[in-house]
């Protein structure tokens, strides 16, 4: 049975992946008292101990726990930003990265929630040669407020009543963009515009596109027929063929590890709206750890997954 230790468990994420992981029969999960959470011999022995670990901790954090692991045996799966471009690191996305990389892999970084969305959506046109890889692309978004972690979930539900949907990182140096870009396989950053609204959780990612300023100028059914062939089979990763509604609820997927991509288009076929629907705490961050820990362990990769 694979042993399991989430280091941050009492986060938003963690508390998520611990949900998904109630009730196995397939794992053994270690868990801490709360006096020894912060403790760092009691989690070096946790961490040690565990055949794979899940990191739910701030970027710093994260990398004195990998430091921590003196052995050559445990693996890890790091929900932070601190390795997500980082040499040796396997990026989490098993649909973009590949199964088996995952699967095989010593350690993971967990993708963003945000950037999920982003290259979802980019990844596979750039590889089917239908987005050049030096497009300058634009990323409109906007998340639930727990995407924020407890700072933010604390200011939204305990403080002053707040407003209904604010923009953010309007210095363009959001932290997601360089994995938006590096595993997109783009050579120019995205400009990124994210905003959060005053929900828990849920997600939209847009990225608008001009056709005519794409080589071959492909059509909306020709982007979402690429998308469809990329992602058939997949079980969580879904393309929407027919979706005659004028409108698109950022609540659509919360409370799943679901993502959903759509391509609208114009009657010119001129204009395109690639979009990815899906909960910023589920394929954005708990149900992404718990798919990419399945595939480490040798299960199925939808065990213990909200679908």
């Amino acid at each position: 049975m694979t042993r399991i230790f989430v280091d941050g468990a009492a986060g938003t994420t963690g508390l998520q992946i611990r949900e998904r992981l109630a009730g196995r029969h397939d794992m053994e999960v270690i868990v801490l008292p709360d006096a020894q959470r912060k403790d760092a011999g009691a989690r070096r022995d946790a961490l040690n101990a565990a055949d794979i670990v899940i990191l739910c901790l701030p970027d710093d954090a994260a990398r004195e726990a990998v430091a921590l692991i003196d052995n050559d045996r445990t693996r890890v799966v790091d929900a932070s930003t601190a390795h997500r471009v980082a040499p040796g690191w396997v990026y989490g996305f098993p649909e973009i990265s590949g199964r088996d990389a995952v699967a095989n892999a010593k350690r993971v970084s967990n993708p963003g929630c945000y950037s999920t969305g982003f290259i979802a959506l980019v990844a596979p046109l750039v590889k089917a040669g239908l987005i050049p890889a030096d497009a300058a692309l634009t990323c409109n978004a906007v998340s639930g407020y727990s995407g924020g972690g407890k700072s933010m979930i604390g200011e939204f539900e305990n403080g002053p009543v707040p407003t209904a949907w604010r923009s953010y990182a309007l210095r363009l140096n959001h932290k997601h963009v360089p994995e938006m870009r590096e595993h997109s396989g783009l050579s120019v950053a995205p400009i990124f515009a994210p905003s959060v609204a005053n929900l828990f959780s849920g997600m939209i990612v847009e990225v608008p596109l001009h056709l005519s300023a794409l080589s071959g100028r492909p059509t909306a059914t020709a982007l979402r027929e690429a998308l469809a062939d990329f992602y058939r089979g997949s079980p969580v990763v879904s393309v929407v063929s027919h979706y005659d509604e004028g409108t698109l609820a950022i609540e659509r997927l919360t409370g799943t590890d679901k993502l959903e991509l759509f391509v609208f288009g114009d009657e010119a076929d001129s204009q395109v709206r690639l979009v990815a629907a899906l909960d910023n705490l589920g394929k954005g961050a708990a149900g992404a750890a718990v798919q990419s820990l399945n595939l480490m362990a040798g299960l199925s990769e939808t065990e213990g997954l909200r679908l």
